[in-house]
């Protein structure tokens, strides 16, 4: 976790911009702060004031969560090592640059200026549609008793940087300096994963660039004693800084939360607030996002559902589309591909008949093929989901920690070991062989031992049932996101797991079923086993959408008002998915059951795969477009959902001065 070496992550592509350590005028004097051995450090502006200067003289032992505040005595590294800080190899002079620092944040002092806004995206050069540092708020009450409650948020430089661990490309580091956590633009390929996992909406997806950046605490300026540039520019004397637990003067409280802030038990923030006036029982946002924040007994806020728009129910089928489709796409034609061969392929080792007579057939391979080239067509949806897709090796540098690099290793290791075994088996091909002979006048067996290969084969075969296995389990656990408690339920696990076993029988069955019949032989046993699994899968789904419908609508959180969004924005939608999928369990349970002959069983069954694409591709769109992260509340315009839609309707979204908010990335 934290950084243990100097590395590039380190230098001044991290932090652009040095104009708050400059003059900006060209008679200004400056005065240089000097190293012990009179070596030059940075310039400090004569225009900077006593309250931009750090001012800890003590410190605590370890914070409220038993977190050492001293960074070094969890490392072990040497204290005067450098960061290298704007390619600066120097060693700077604040006392207390290994201990952990963190923003106080004083509700009460803050007037909602946004001059913090203004001096973060000066000093890191930000264009308009960046803000490391944002002000939202949240209001509450009638007249004449009405009170709002502005909040300030960037970075919380956590204890438990889930930003870190989640980041595929390993492009964060928790500094012992400061506590820091940096994040390195030019390491980063623009997945976005860490924009999901964090639950304060920290780092910043540029889809411009196709990269992300975020907050560095100005660690630049705590080098020479100063505080971040969003805390000295602070007209209300609402944002402070300092080593963590150190509460400022003129303060009593350092609360760990406030109303609209996330569970601070999801990472361990490095952030205190003081709060002292009497708020409303109830919290509103300004903003689109269907929560407010209700006082419980214990005094402390938890997010509820607002119904700002109703009950009534919708279609709104042309909103279905996000962002996320290329993930919609890699997701279930991955959860396909593994199905598909999983259960033609197992079905043949265990003997059931007419999959090993079809494994026996010519048709076995394009069958193979088609998995293998499903799976290539969802490694590369989700390459092109990417900001820089060209980069997208960099997703596996991270193995250790991070679901979405495991999951990468899981569908790759599937996609090389299936390849292996389709290489495997082409010798023992009846197509294949022909061709052999033809071109050389000799058979395969003349120069190589069939039987061995086919033992090779079958290996392959068995290894990429696991690795299948063990990509989809870390699909799902991508997922289970704490910032996003729509997701964050096993319904996940049985949607992907019953899309797997479902789509997986669609296509496979398709293929096995019609070459049987060209061969002439019994279809009866597939049917069995391709509409028991395709059974199987839909009633999985089934329960796992059942219960999950029940805990959101218990909920208070974030997914309880996501689901609220499904059942009145996608409302007609959702029954529609939810009716189909009824209407499929009940459907095909009949055509196992019922013993319909010829063609009719086979119109069946076209029917049911029509009914199960339809109700997979909506479901998956659904859960892209549907959740709500536990951000924190936004301002009237800008970082609203609803004034990015009316922005884009009018044309205001296309003008960069103002703001710009892209579709995709």
């Amino acid at each position: 976790m934290f950084d243990s070496k100097d590395n590039p992550q380190n230098k001044a592509e991290r932090f652009p911009g040095d104009d708050l350590v400059q003059s900006s005028q060209a008679d200004t004097q400056s005065k240089e702060t000097k190293q012990k051995d009179g070596s030059t450090l940075w310039e400090i502006r004569t225009e900077e004031r006593p309250y931009a200067f750090l001012n800890d003289p003590t410190h605590e032992e370890t914070n409220r969560y038993g977190q050492k505040i001293d960074l070094i005595d969890l490392t072990g590294l040497p204290k005067e090592r450098p960061m290298f800080i704007n390619e600066n190899p120097e060693v700077g002079t604040n006392p207390n640059r290994n201990k952990q620092h963190g923003f106080f944040f004083t509700a009460d002092n803050c007037i909602g200026c946004h001059a913090c806004e203004a001096a973060c995206s000066e000093k890191n050069e930000n264009p308009a549609h960046i803000a490391f540092r944002s002000v939202g708020y949240v209001e509450g009450g009638s007249y004449p008793d009405y009170k709002r409650m502005n909040i300030s948020m960037a970075c919380n430089h956590c204890d438990n940087p889930v930003c870190l661990k989640g980041c595929p490309t390993k492009a964060y580091t928790k500094h012992a300096e400061y506590g820091a956590v940096l994040q390195d633009p030019e390491t980063c390929f623009g997945c976005g994963y860490c924009t999901w996992v964090c639950p304060y909406n920290a780092p910043q997806l540029d889809p411009i660039q196709g990269q992300v950046s975020k907050c560095n605490m100005c660690v630049d300026r705590l080098e020479v004693g100063l505080k971040p540039a969003c805390v000295s520019a602070c007209l209300g004397n609402a944002l402070d800084f300092g080593v963590v637990e150190n509460i400022p003067e003129n303060r009593e409280q350092a609360k760990t939360s406030i109303p609209g802030f996330p569970n601070p038990d999801i990472t361990h923030p490095n952030i205190r607030f003081q709060q002292t006036r009497t708020m409303p029982d109830e919290m509103t946002r300004t903003d689109s996002m269907p929560v407010k924040y209700h006082k419980n007994e214990e005094g402390s806020y938890s997010p509820v559902i607002d119904q700002k728009t109703g009950k009534q129910t919708f279609w709104n089928l042309s909103r279905l589309s996000s962002r996320e489709n290329p993930l919609v796409l890699f997701t279930l034609s991955a959860q396909a591909a593994i199905g598909a061969f999983g259960i033609t392929f197992l079905g043949s080792l265990f003997g059931v008949e007419s999959l090993s007579s079809f494994s026996q057939s010519s048709m076995y391979i394009p069958l193979g093929a088609l998995s293998f080239l499903l799976i290539g067509f969802a490694l590369f949806m989700s390459t092109m989901h990417l900001g820089k897709p060209i980069r997208f090796y960099r997703g596996f540098n991270n193995w250790r920690y991070s679901p979405v690099s495991r999951e990468g290793l899981g569908i790759a290791a599937f996609m090389g070991t299936l390849g292996a075994h389709l290489a495997f088996s082409l010798p023992n091909n009846a197509v294949v062989q022909d061709l052999f002979l033809s071109i050389t006048g000799t058979s395969f067996s003349h120069w190589f031992n069939l039987e061995m290969l086919a033992n090779i084969a079958t290996v392959f075969g068995v290894l990429a049932i696991p690795s299948g296995l063990v990509g989809l389990y870390y699909m799902n656990r991508c997922y289970r996101i704490e910032a996003r408690p729509f997701w964050n339920h096993w319904q996940v696990a049985t949607s992907f797991f019953g899309n797997m076993l479902s789509l997986g029988s669609l296509i496979a069955g398709t293929v096995v079923i019609t070459t049987l019949l060209a061969l002439g032989e019994s279809i009866s046993s597939s049917l069995v086993v391709f509409g028991s699994a395709m059974l199987f899968g839909l009633l999985l789904e089934a329960v796992g959408l059942f219960f999950h419908n029940k805990d959101m609508l218990k909920g208070e959180h974030e997914g309880a008002a996501s689901h609220y969004v499904q059942l009145t924005t996608f409302g007609k939608t959702y029954k529609a998915r939810n009716a189909l999928i009824a209407f499929n369990l009940v459907f095909i349970t009949g055509l196992l059951t019922s013993g319909i002959t010829m063609p009719w069983i086979l119109i069946g069954w076209g029917i049911a795969g029509v009914a199960l694409i339809a109700t997979a591709t909506a479901g998956r769109a659904l859960f892209y477009v549907l959740v709500i992260p536990t951000t924190m509340p936004g301002a009237f315009f800008w970082k609203n959902k609803g004034f990015e839609e009316h922005a884009r309707d009018i044309g205001l979204a296309n003008m960069p001065q103002v703001g710009v908010v892209p579709d995709a990335h």
